[in-house]
C-alpha cells in the first residue's frame, strides 16, 4: 500500500501528573527509585516494554491508566512527595560547594568527555569511560558544582551486541528517537537551537546542539545531522568509536573545537576546563586561538592561561587506549590553523609529539602538554603514567614526572538497590545520602542485623537469577534454538550457589577466560555436589578487536559444554540494565586485568555498596581499597615479562584461595542457615569502600586539588588585562633564553663520590656551587636530591630546597643544607636546579632542570 503520512499521537497528561514529564526530562530520576516507581506502578508492562523510559512511557501510557492512579490516594501522596523533593533538590541553595566555597561563585566548570553512561535509556556510552563520566556528572550536580559537561550525540549510540548460535559476537546499530529520549534542543539567548560550524579542509560542518538535564547541571551534545550538512557528514556523529581515522579526528575536533564554540554559543563562560582522557585535547588549542584573537597575546602567553585552567584526566595505559594520528592527517586537518597560533608547522606538530622523531601526533601527549594539572586514576595508574609519559620532560626523575592520581569512584545511589537503600534508609544517619564522601557513614552498617542483611541480598540474588534466565531464553530464542533448549534455561543457575560475577569490556588485558586456564580444575570446583559454583559473564568486544572476539567465543563454548552448561553463563548486550542486576545480585565480583594495566575500574566499587565482595587482581583501585578484611586478592604485586607465567600464576591464585577461603567460608553457616564471618566481610567492604569509592569523595577531591586551584590561577593571569600572564611569559623567555648559563659545581672528588659517613641521626653539611648567568637567585630553586643507594642508582628520592648562604662572586652563589637522616643504610645523593615563579603550576613543565656536573 502507498503511505501518505503518519501521525504521532502523545496521551494528554492530566494536569496533576505534568510534574511526571519535568521529572521525566532531567535523569534526576535515574538515581531516585522513588520516582522510578511513579511510572513503573501506572504501567508495569508498558515501563519494562518500553524499556524503563519515562519520556516514551508519559507519550504512550493510557488515559484509563493515568485515571486508575489519579484516584489511588496513597499513589498521589506518594507523587507529591515525589516532586517535593525534586523541587528542593532543584532549588537548593546551600550545597557543600556553596557552603564550602563561597569565594568562587560565578566561576564555572566545563567537562569535556567523548561519551556519557547516565541511563540505558540515552545509550551514548560503551563502558567504563563513559560510566565515571556520567557519575562524575551526577555527583558535581548533588554537590551542588557549577558545571556544565560538553559531549556529541551519537544516534546510533554505540552497537548493539548479539552472540550467535556458533558464539561468535554479531553487532548492530539502531537510530535513537530523539523525541522519545530525555533530551531538548539547547536553546541559545535568542530562543533558537544552538548551532555551530567547523571548517574542514576547505569545507564548512555545521552540528546543532542537544540538552540533557542531570540533576542541577547540564550536558550539551553536538550533533551533525544537519540538513545542509552532505550526506558522510550528517552521519559524522552517528556513531560512537565507529568509522576510520578521518571520521575519529573529525568528531574529536567537534568535541575540542565544538565544544568551546558551543559554550560561547550558549554564553556560558568557564575558568576551568576538565579533559576527561584525550579526545578532547583539541580543545586548548582552540582556547589559545580564542586569547591570541581577543587579548591579543602571543602564543607563549595565551599558553600559559590555559595551562592554568585547563585539567586532563588520563584513563589507559594501554597503547590502544591513546588517540594518535598520523602528520598528513594533522596537515590536512590544521595547516590552517598553526598560523592562527603565531606557530611553525614543526612547533605545532611538537606539542603533540612523544618524541621528536614520532610519526603520529599523540592526543594524550597534546593534553599532557597544554594542561598545567594533569592525573592518573588510581595511584598506581599515576605512578604508570609518569613512567609511560616520562619522555614528556626530559631529565624529570619518574617520580617527579608532573602527573597525580585521583582515584575514580562511583555514583552510589545509581548502582546502589533499592533494597539496601532500605536499610541503610533504616539504619545509618537519616542524612546519610548527603554526606557519601565521609568514612563515618557507613560505620553504623554494623547495626544492620546479619539476618537481615544475607535475606536481601539473597532477594536481589534471586531477582537476578530470574533477569538471567530471562535474558537467555530471549538469546537463545533469537538463535533459533529448540524450545527444549529454551525450558532448560529454567534449571540453570542455582539460587543457593556460590554466584561469581565478572562483567566488563572485553578487551584481551582483562583476562575474561582466565579462570578456565586448567579446564578440570575449575570443573571440578563449579561442580562440587556440597558446594557449588556458577559463574556469570557478559561484556562486548570492540567490532575491530579480534583477539577479544575469540575470547567471547571460548567462554561461550565452554559454557556449551558438559560439567559447564547451567553453570557457566554468558550474556549478550552488557550494558548498565545488565551491570546493575549483576552488580547488586552476584556474590562475589571477580576481576583478573593483566597488572599494571587496569587504570583504576569501577566495576569492583559498584559491588561494594551492595554488600557483594571483591576478588580481585591488586592492579586500578584494588591495590588501594584492600584491607585485607574486606575481600581477596588474586595473585600479589609481583609484574611479569612473560604473559605465559603471569596467566599460569594468576589462574593458580584463583583455584586455591577459592577453594582454600572463599568457598568453604561461604558454606559455613550457623543453625539458622546465616553465614556469619561472610556477612562480616561484606560488613567490612561496605565500611571500608562505600564512601572512598563515590565520586562525592572524588569530585570532592578535584574540587579542592584541581578545580580550585584552577580558579585562582587562571582568574589571576587573566586580571589587569592578561598583564600578569604576559610578565609570566617573559620570565619564562628570560629563564629559557639564559638557562645555559646555569651550572651546578659540587664538593666531589675526582673520580669517585664524596664519602660521608656518619651515625643515625647525626647532622651533614652539603653544599654545591651555582653559577646563575644572568638569572636572580629568587627565580632559581635549588635542591638537595637524595635516596638509598639500589644499584648503583638513587631510589626512594626526596627532594629538599637548600638556602643560599654566600655569594661567592658575580653571579657565582653557594647553596647548602644540614641533612639527617634517621634510618641507617647506604645512601646517594645529587644536586639540581629548576626554575621558581610564584605563578608557577608545576616547574617541570618548563622543561628547564640542570644536574649537578
Amino acid at each position: 500500500m502507498y503511505l501518505v503520512g503518519k501521525i504521532n499521537v502523545i496521551s494528554a497528561l492530566p494536569e496533576e501528573f505534568k510534574r511526571l514529564n519535568d521529572i521525566a526530562y532531567n535523569l534526576w530520576w535515574s538515581w531516585n527509585p522513588e520516582a522510578i516507581d511513579l511510572y513503573r506502578e501506572i504501567d508495569l508492562e508498558l515501563w519494562e516494554k518500553l524499556g524503563k523510559n519515562p519520556v516514551r512511557f508519559l507519550q504512550e501510557v493510557s488515559q484509563k491508566k493515568l485515571q486508575a492512579r489519579l484516584e489511588d490516594k496513597d499513589y498521589m501522596s506518594r507523587l507529591h512527595n515525589v516532586v517535593a523533593a525534586f523541587d528542593s533538590y532543584m532549588s537548593e541553595k546551600d550545597t557543600w560547594f556553596s557552603i564550602n566555597h563561597p569565594e568562587s561563585n560565578g566561576k564555572r566548570i566545563a567537562y569535556f568527555s567523548a561519551e556519557y553512561g547516565l541511563n540505558e535509556v540515552l545509550p551514548i556510552y560503551s563502558g567504563g569511560l563513559g560510566v565515571l563520566s556520567g557519575d562524575h556528572c551526577k555527583s558535581a550536580s548533588d554537590l551542588g558544582l557549577p558545571f556544565t559537561a560538553i559531549g556529541l550525540f551519537y544516534k546510533q549510540g554505540y552497537f548493539s551486541q548479539r552472540i550467535n548460535i556458533d558464539g561468535w559476537q554479531e553487532t548492530s546499530f539502531n537510530n535513537l528517537n530523539i523525541s522519545q529520549l530525555p533530551i531538548l534542543p539547547a536553546l541559545n539567548s535568542n530562543g533558537e537551537q544552538a548551532e555551530i560550524n567547523i571548517t574542514f579542509a576547505g569545507r564548512t560542518v555545521y552540528a546543532k546542539v542537544w540538552k540533557v538535564q542531570i540533576g542541577r547541571i547540564n550536558l550539551y551534545l553536538m550533533d551533525t545531522d544537519v540538513s545542509k550538512n552532505n550526506p558522510s557528514d550528517r552521519a559524522l556523529t552517528s556513531r560512537l568509536y565507529g568509522g576510520d581515522h578521518e571520521t575519529r579526528i573529525q568528531q574529536e575536533i567537534f568535541l575540542g573545537i565544538g565544544g568551546i564554540r558551543v559554550l560561547d554559543a550558549l554564553d556560558i563562560h568557564p575558568t576551568v576546563y576538565h579533559m576527561n582522557e584525550g579526545h578532547s585535547s583539541f580543545m586548548g588549542l582552540e582556547l589559545i586561538r580564542k586569547l591570541i584573537n581577543e587579548k591579543h597575546l602571543t602564543f607563549k602567553e595565551a599558553k600559559q592561561i590555559v595551562s592554568n585552567s585547563a585539567i586532563f584526566t588520563t584513563h589507559t595505559p594501554v597503547p590502544a587506549g591513546n588517540d594518535t594520528f598520523p602528520l598528513y592527517m594533522m596537515d590536512k586537518y590544521f595547516g590552517d590553523f598553526w598560523g592562527q597560533l603565531g606557530l611553525s608547522r614543526y612547533d605545532f606538530l611538537e606539542l603533540g609529539l612523544k618524541n621528536p622523531e614520532d610519526q603520529n601526533f599523540n592526543m594524550t601527549v597534546l593534553a599532557l602538554t597544554l594542561a598545567g594539572r594533569k592525573n592518573g586514576v588510581s595511584k598506581l595508574h599515576g605512578a604508570v603514567s609518569r613512567d609511560i609519559f616520562g619522555d614528556v620532560w626530559p631529565g624529570v626523575p619518574q617520580d617527579d614526572v608532573p602527573i597525580t592520581h585521583v582515584t575514580n569512584g562511583i555514583h552510589t545511589l545509581t548502582w546502589l538497590s533499592p533494597k539496601i537503600k532500605e536499610l541503610y534508609d533504616k539504619y545509618l544517619d537519616s542524612d546519610w545520602k548527603t554526606r557519601i564522601y565521609s568514612a563515618s557513614t557507613f560505620e553504623a552498617v554494623d547495626n544492620i542485623p546479619s539476618g537481615e542483611l544475607w535475606n536481601t541480598h539473597l532477594e536481589l540474588k534471586h531477582k537476578l537469577i530470574g533477569f538471567v534466565r530471562d535474558r537467555l531464553k530471549a538469546q537463545k530464542l533469537a538463535n533459533g534454538e529448540s524450545m527444549e533448549a529454551v525450558r532448560q534455561v529454567d534449571t540453570f543457575l542455582d539460587p543457593n550457589a556460590l554466584t561469581i560475577g565478572f562483567a566488563r569490556r572485553f578487551a584481551t588485558y582483562k583476562r575474561a577466560n582466565l579462570i578456565f586456564r586448567n579446564l578440570a580444575r575449575i570443573q571440578n570446583i563449579l561442580n562440587n555436589p556440597e558446594k557449588p559454583v556458577q559463574i556469570i559473564f557478559a561484556g562486548k568486544a570492540h567490532p575491530a578487536d579480534g583477539p577479544a572476539h575469540d575470547v567471547i567465543k571460548n567462554i561461550n563454548d565452554i559454557a556449551r559444554q558438559e560439567g559447564f552448561y547451567g553453570k557457566v553463563i554468558l550474556l549478550e548486550n552488557y550494558n548498565m540494565t545488565v551491570a546493575r542486576n549483576l552488580v547488586q545480585g552476584v556474590d562475589i565480583w571477580m576481576n583478573n586485568p593483566r597488572r599494571p594495566l587496569e587504570a583504576s575500574g569501577t566495576s569492583g566499587q559498584k559491588v561494594c555498596i551492595n554488600g557483594i565482595i571483591n576478588f580481585s587482581i591488586l592492579d586500578g583501585w584494588w591495590c588501594e581499597g584492600y584491607t585485607g578484611e574486606n575481600g581477596w586478592v588474586i595473585g600479589d604485586e609481583t609484574e611479569f615479562d612473560n604473559e605465559n607465567s603471569q596467566d599460569n600464576i594468576d589462574s593458580e591464585s584463583i583455584y586455591d584461595t577459592l577453594e582454600g577461603k572463599i568457598i568453604p567460608l561461604f558454606y559455613k553457616v550457623n543453625e539458622k542457615g546465616i553465614p556469619e564471618e561472610w556477612i562480616r566481610i561484606m560488613k567490612n567492604s561496605i565500611k571500608s569502600l562505600a564512601w572512598n569509592y563515590s565520586t562525592d569523595r572524588m569530585v570532592k577531591e578535584y574540587t579542592e586539588r584541581m578545580y580550585l586551584p584552577a580558579m585562582t590561577g587562571a582568574s589571576k593571569l587573566l586580571e589587569d588585562n592578561c598583564n600578569t600572564a604576559r610578565s609570566f611569559s617573559s620570565f619564562e623567555e628570560h629563564m629559557k633564553n639564559n638557562w645555559a648559563q646555569v651550572q651546578l659545581m659540587a664538593d666531589k672528588n675526582h673520580n669517585d663520590l664524596k664519602d660521608y659517613r656518619s651515625n643515625s641521626g647525626q647532622e651533614i653539611n652539603l653544599w654545591v656551587n651555582a653559577q646563575l648567568g644572568a638569572i636572580d637567585p629568587a627565580n632559581i630553586m635549588v635542591e638537595l636530591y637524595y635516596g638509598t643507594l639500589e644499584n648503583g642508582k638513587i631510589a626512594n628520592a626526596q627532594a629538599v630546597e637548600m638556602n643560599c648562604t654566600e655569594k661567592l662572586a658575580d653571579s657565582l652563589y653557594r647553596y647548602s643544607l644540614n641533612l639527617r637522616i634517621e634510618d641507617g643504610g647506604e645512601y646517594a645523593y645529587t644536586f639540581r636546579a629548576t626554575p621558581k615563579h610564584p605563578d608557577m603550576i608545576n616547574r617541570f613543565d618548563t622543561g628547564l632542570i640542570r644536574w649537578t656536573i
